[in-house]
């Protein structure tokens, strides 16, 4: 087992911490490009109270709202222009994961002056590794992607009817704002729909067939039994903020890189779904949620996982599992977190 682990983004987590957002803009620029979604931010009040806390600290800013879902290329083109047109020195991500990827590649994309396309890998011999970028602070109002603590950010060309990612340590935000009172009018599906994505950032590099990474399988169970336990009680409950607070933990942790350094994890199922998702612009989660089952196996020469902490949750039957079935125990949590899951989407209205 060989890695490097590096992590350089300030962390502020916990109820109330939105109204911390001024002071802590007004340490990285003196005008933020807000960035946002389809309006949910703005239906809630939360926007708002983001440029209340902005107000008062003495920090002007200019908008980009409208990036979708999938968040295309062209919505990154337009934010970097409004970021270089209003003279901004920060960029605020107020929204989910495709808010927070946009503005990150924005960010880059503001010193950058060829086409921010160059800077997605998509095949091309010599993609644009971005170098420098304008500070981002992310403020998540949904637990799922843990894209407010990487260096990653997945964007759609709808012209070409591509997805994909770049990945740089520019990309990695100043600071994570993150307050999981902002998570409590998320609804129902997409609740669940956070709940398959956080799982299945962890179980991309479990099943990697390596018995050698003991601890970060520990941690992995770990995301995985807090996504099942609280995340179905968020979704019963969507007022339940504890649940919400944990589940927003798990999705940090999930992806921040630390559950996965030494894993080697090559993330197949995320590569299947951006296929999807690029050509029929489905919810990414959802693609995950159909994918993932599928790959929560391992070769049948592979290392057998030791001891599984997860036969003993609380929340699942407890069987004696012998060892050469631990594996296939594991698979059969998974699978059935899916598909309670899965039935929850189904009973949501469209």
């Amino acid at each position: 087992m060989n890695f490097e682990f590096y992590n350089p983004t300030h962390l502020i987590f916990g109820t109330g911490t939105l109204s911390r957002l001024g002071e802590v803009a007004g340490k990285h620029g003196k005008k933020a490009l807000i960035v946002t979604g389809g309006g949910s931010v703005k239906r809630s009040g939360v926007f708002d109270r983001a440029v209340e806390s902005l107000n008062a600290a003495g920090v002007a800013y200019a908008e980009c709202s409208g990036v979708e879902p999938n968040p295309r290329i062209t919505s990154v083109r337009r934010g970097a222009q409004i970021a270089r047109d209003e003279d901004c020195d920060v960029v605020i991500a107020l929204g989910g994961g495709s808010t927070m990827d946009a503005s990150k590649v924005m960010a880059a994309a503001f010193y950058y002056d060829g086409d921010p396309w160059d800077m997605i890998f998509h095949g091309q011999p010599d993609p644009h590794i971005p170098i420098r970028a304008l500070p981002v602070i992310t403020v998540p109002t949904l637990a799922a992607t843990g894209s407010e603590m990487n260096m990653s950010a997945v964007i759609s060309n709808e012209e070409t009817s591509e997805k994909s990612f770049t990945q740089s340590e520019c990309l990695y935000p100043e600071v994570a704002l993150v307050d999981p009172e902002l998570t409590l009018t998320v609804p129902k599906d997409q609740t669940a729909y956070g709940v398959c994505d956080i799982i299945t950032h962890v179980t991309e590099s479990y099943f990697n067939g390596d018995d050698g990474t003991p601890i970060q399988d520990r941690f992995a169970e770990g995301v995985i039994l807090t996504a099942m336990e609280w995340g179905s009680r968020a979704i019963a409950d969507g007022k339940d903020l504890e649940a919400r607070a944990q589940v927003q933990w798990a999705s940090i942790v999930a992806l921040n890189g630390f559950v996965n350094v030494g894993t080697n994890g090559g993330y197949p199922v995320h590569m299947i779904e951006h296929t999807l998702s690029a050509c029929h612009d489905i919810t990414h989660a959802a693609g995950l949620s159909a994918i993932n089952p599928y790959g929560c196996v391992l070769p049948p020469d592979a290392d057998r996982k030791s001891s599984c902490s997860l036969q003993n949750a609380s929340s699942v039957s407890r069987p004696k599992v012998p060892g050469p079935w631990i594996v296939l125990f594991r698979v059969s949590i998974v699978l059935r977190t899916f598909s309670k899951v899965s039935a929850v989407l189904r009973a949501c209205p469209n």
